[in-house]
């Protein structure tokens, strides 16, 4: 399925959030995740669905000052 990751276009295999991470390259990343503009905490990542279409935003925290 084709979903918007940071704005890109990517196409993932998976059906849910967790398993497109790591599809994605990002298993056991320290990243915040939110899909569709909801924040999606680490915990509920396995139970959320992705559909076609879906927008998945990831941020990294950032050092430096």
């Amino acid at each position: 399925m084709k979903i918007l990751v940071n704005n890109e276009e990517k196409s993932v295999l998976s059906g849910n959030l967790a398993e497109a991470l790591t599809e994605l390259g990002y298993d056991g990343a320290l990243i915040a995740t939110a899909v569709n503009g909801d924040f999606t905490p680490r915990g509920m990542r396995a139970q959320l669905m992705l559909r076609e279409g879906d927008s998945l935003e990831l941020l990294a925290p950032m050092r430096g000052g």
